[in-house]
Formats: structure tokens, C-alpha cells, sequence
């Protein structure tokens, strides 16, 4: 960590920017297997809530990797570090007052709970629980394919593990993204 550095208190307080957006902030932290269906909910659910003029964002996996993330692999201490820098941007975006849904994987159960330590109340774990059976038969992106041909090293579920989360406040499974969506939206009372 840098030295010499003092934190600015900024004038406009977090209070403030929620009031324009009308609603709290709060880090809907999607995680589960590759193919489970995260961003795909976190799509359809940004789209109800901006038809609801609620003010939101979206940080995926993918597209956070190919900017922000760029410089990280696949190691545990990779994905470790994607976590935390995810953990940083997401707990910015609540504190700006949006409701900011994070698509990752994320399959370490300790870099989820530095990620919840950090955010602190606003932090809402979203485990959608998708057998990794369904994951492989979806394949959206031909990873399984890869992981399990030996293509690929360090796979989430085949050759890597995945902690699933023991406590989240919201489990989605067996449902359509239409019904995760109502459940979700009915847990969060919106």
C-alpha cells in the first residue's frame, strides 16, 4: 500500500447521491459455476429494475477480465486478487447509490466473505445453484468442452474447486430466469 496518501471527504454525501437515485445502494453479488446462469440473470434482472427506474450496473466476469482484470490469470492468487479489486469497484458503485449486480464466479467461499466483510450491510450473496451437469449440457462458451479435453487447466468444477456459499441470502434454482427474477425481486422487497 501506498504511503503518504490521506483519504478526501468529499461534500456531496452518500445520503445525497441516494436520494437522486431514489433507492439505496446495495452489491448483488451473483456467484456459481461457469454456464449457471449469472449474467444471464443479472441481465434479465437489470432490465426489470431499469424499467422500474431503478439506477443500476452490471460488473460481469468476462468483461471486467478484459478490461480492468486484464493482467490476471486463473490462479488461486489471481482470483483472489479479481475479487478484491471487483469487491472495491462494487462497494464505489453502492456508495454512489446504485444497485450494482457482480456476475463472477467467484469459487473461493473465504474471497466471498472478504468481498461481504468489505462491502459490509449492502452486500446481498446471490447463489444461483445450477448442477454442474445442466452447466456442461448448456457449455455456452465451449469451456467444459476445453476443461474436460485437457485444453484448458484449473477449470471452476472440473479440475478447480468451487465452495459453494452456506449462507447467502438468495438461492435461486430450479427456476425460469422469469421466476428467478420475481424471487429475487420479492426477497429484496422491490
Amino acid at each position: 500500500m501506498g504511503t503518504n496518501l490521506t483519504k478526501y471527504n468529499f461534500s456531496v454525501s452518500r445520503e445525497q447521491r441516494e436520494q437522486i437515485s431514489g433507492h439505496k445502494g446495495k452489491v448483488l453479488w451473483f456467484t456459481g459455476l461457469s454456464g449457471s446462469g449469472k449474467s444471464t440473470l443479472a441481465n434479465a434482472l437489470d432490465e426489470k429494475l431499469n424499467s422500474k427506474k431503478y439506477n443500476t450496473y452490471i460488473l460481469d466476469g468476462d468483461n471486467v477480465r478484459m478490461g480492468l482484470n486484464k493482467d490476471l490469470g486463473f490462479s488461486p492468487e489471481d482470483r483472489k486478487e479479481n475479487i478484491r479489486r471487483i469487491s472495491e469497484v462494487a462497494k464505489l458503485f453502492a456508495d454512489s447509490g446504485k444497485i450494482v449486480m457482480t456476475a463472477f464466479i467467484s469459487p473461493y467461499s473465504k474471497d466471498r466473505d472478504e468481498a461481504r466483510k468489505l462491502i459490509g450491510d449492502d452486500f446481498i450473496e446471490i447463489f444461483v445453484n445450477t448442477p454442474i451437469e445442466e452447466c456442461i449440457e448448456r457449455d455456452p462458451k465451449g469451456l467444459y468442452k476445453k476443461a474436460l479435453n485437457g485444453e484448458i487447466k484449473g477449470f471452476t468444477g472440473i479440475d478447480a474447486p468451487y465452495q459453494e456459499p452456506q449462507n447467502a441470502e438468495i438461492e435461486i434454482s430450479d427456476k425460469t430466469i422469469n421466476e428467478s427474477v420475481i424471487f429475487i425481486l420479492n426477497k429484496l422487497k422491490i
